[in-house]
């Protein structure tokens, strides 16, 4: 909605705009009548819409064509003044006034005109037989109102009016010629229609109605007016209401036709912009991309509110109750977004099941989006009407920041349900293979190759009796040595292939340029473990190596063989990510544990000691 409103008034010498204006202002007929009325600003609080409204005179004989001309430009709405017993007057909203106004078609959008015929004290049968020809002609006029500034009628309507036009424009709604919605606002009414439709049914039910009225207008409708608009609709259109609920084509969009035709134009452009459609019928930035500032060091989950509203989508489109997405329900989510979001790498990167997509595999596919890109998850969220049927203020409510990854490193362990693991490593060594092998897929289980690899693959791992997430992202082997490789994450795979030892000596350059002097926990993995392993070349042996540098031991991996693939590396990796502080320490799940406990226990036993201790000096004394 714009901030303020500018309302330009012209016409003809002393067909009576300026009266109009001090009449508005003065609530009485002005005695003397200045040549031009200084321009008016009517505070927000004062005005129905809310809005600061500014209210402009112009004079022929005071003002030249250029101050003119700037006036149009910066007018939100133009009242063109006629007196309704003098034709001439008439005639020169046609000829004169409209072409002066929207003449020039390059100056983008059509300002809206109001047609004001004033001095209707003079002539009782008005002049709208008159008038009619011109509205037709000019689809930018949005009303009529003959008024009086002598006997003050119609003229707080006349600025009401104004202001609305200019609030509630009909252009970008409705088509005059065609009597039909424009094209934008009938898709924009559709998605809303469609994310009303919670049983998914293709009409709303007395319930969802009366949801989607408390969510546009605060409050639902009364039992009779219920029935009242279903009866309107059943009355006017054949299939507008089929078994006592509201359809879409014949039933909603018609509806808000009959509001626009009737002239309650404010009705339909509540509903658009509570789903956040702007002036020009697109979602706007701020509705789709709130103010979500992520620091440096921190990431971005799903909180509780997040993973609701996400599996109620999801329980919603699962039409069958099969506890999966099939293709149609899946693209029957997707139908209130303008494109599809997430494209054929979904099955190489969540786990799947015959081609549909189970919850858990959905879950999956929101956390990594929402971490890798919190801006499109905000969007995502917003295309899925998430602060419109949350009733809150933005989808930012659905997110959660973490703190720093440096307070995680000095307080030795994590906050974050969300972990990043990059697997870097020569080509060849089996990187792909590995993601593949986190999904539950051997090598029987390939797919063809796709145009576009996925390089992630997120599921979930427990940790410490607790369900994280684990990302692993695949790292291209040419880009590992250069200055600029981004190989920030909370835990390193460094993979070389135990049948070809020399693939080794990536990895160590690897580490040695990236991860020595850091604080991010690595593990070695000796992929191919099913075959023989190869000859060491001179120089440290992959154990020798992680030995000298305080690292775990080699882990060994093979996703050959029928069987599904061993999970226990991904869980080690989801461990050595969540306890960062163990970076140069052999860390296995169970003797970590009993680390925690023994560490307890020697606090406990310190105490002790200190406490015996002050006792012998005290004694001492």
């Amino acid at each position: 909605m714009k901030p303020d409103v500018r309302i330009l008034l012209l016409g003809e010498a002393q067909v009576g705009k300026t009266s109009l204006i001090l009449s508005l202002v003065g609530e009485e007929f002005p005695e003397e009548v200045p040549p031009r009325a200084e321009e008016i600003t009517i505070p927000a609080d004062v005005t129905p819409e809310k809005v600061p409204t500014h209210i402009v005179d112009y004079s022929e004989a005071e003002q030249t064509a250029e101050e003119l001309q700037d006036e149009i430009q910066k007018a939100s709405v133009v009242c063109v003044v006629y007196d309704v017993s003098e034709e001439t007057t008439v005639e020169k909203i046609r000829t004169k006034w409209i072409p002066l106004v929207n003449g020039n078609t390059r100056r983008g959008p059509r300002v809206p005109i109001i047609l004001v015929g004033n001095k209707s004290d003079l002539r009782p049968g008005g002049s709208m037989e008159a008038v009619l020809p011109i509205m037709s002609q000019f689809p930018e006029i949005e009303t009529c109102v003959e008024c009086s500034a002598k006997n003050l009628k119609n003229i707080s309507e006349l600025f009401y009016y104004a202001q609305k036009a200019v609030l509630h424009p009909t252009a970008p709604l409705y088509d005059p010629e065609a009597k039909q919605l424009r094209p934008a606002c009938s898709q924009a009414l559709t998605r809303i229609f469609r994310l009303s439709d919670q049983d998914m049914d293709q009409a709303l039910s007395d319930q969802e109605l009366n949801a989607f009225q408390t969510c546009c207008f605060g409050h639902p409708l009364a039992p009779q007016a219920l029935e009242d608009v279903k009866l309107v609709v059943s009355r006017n259109v054949a299939g507008g209401v089929q078994d006592n609920r509201l359809t879409l084509d014949a039933g909603f969009l018609f509806l808000n036709t009959l509001f626009i035709q009737r002239g309650r134009h404010e009705t339909t452009w509540t509903i658009l912009r509570r789903f956040g459609y702007s002036d020009s019928l697109e979602l706007t930035p701020d509705y789709l991309f709130p103010v979500l500032h992520v620091p440096p060091g921190c990431s971005a989950e799903l909180n509780h509110r997040g993973y609701q509203f996400v599996q109620r989508m999801f329980e919603k489109h699962d039409q069958d109750q099969d506890g999966a997405l099939s293709p149609a329900e899946l693209e029957s989510l997707f139908s209130v977004f303008p494109a599809p979001p997430w494209g054929p790498q979904l099955p190489d990167t969540v786990r799947t099941e015959a081609g549909r997509l189970p919850l858990h595999g959905y879950l999956c596919q929101w956390t990594l989006v929402t971490y890798l890109d919190v801006q499109r998850c905000l969007e995502h969220l917003g295309y899925l009407g998430y602060p419109t049927l949350c009733e809150q203020d933005s989808q930012a409510h659905a997110i959660t920041v973490t703190r720093e990854k440096r307070l995680d490193q000095e307080k030795g362990q994590t906050q974050r349900n969300v972990l990043l693991c990059k697997v870097l490593g020569a080509r060849g060594v089996g990187k792909s293979s590995f993601l593949r092998a986190f999904l539950g897929r051997g090598l029987g289980d390939a797919r063809g190759p796709p145009e576009e690899p996925s390089v992630y693959a997120i599921d979930t791992v427990r940790v410490g009796g607790q369900e994280k997430y684990l990302i692993l992202c695949e790292v291209a082997a040419d880009s590992l040595l250069t200055a600029e490789a981004d190989t920030s994450c909370d835990v390193a795979c460094l993979m070389f292939d135990g049948s070809d030892p020399g693939s080794f000596a990536l990895c160590a350059s690897v580490y040695k340029r990236h991860y020595m002097d850091g604080q991010i926990p690595c593990l070695f993995i000796s992929s191919k473990a099913d075959l023989p392993e190869g000859l060491s070349p001179p120089g440290l042996s992959p154990s020798e190596f992680c030995r000298r540098h305080r690292l775990p031991a080699p882990t060994l991996f093979s996703c050959a063989g029928p069987a599904e693939p061993s999970m226990a590396v991904f869980a080690r990796l989801a461990t050595m990510a969540a306890f960062p502080h163990l970076v140069h320490r052999e860390l296995h799940t169970t003797s970590f544990w009993l680390r925690v406990a023994l560490g307890a226990v020697g606090a406990a036993v310190a105490a002790i000691l200190s406490f015996s201790l002050y006792r012998v000096l005290v004694k001492s004394r």
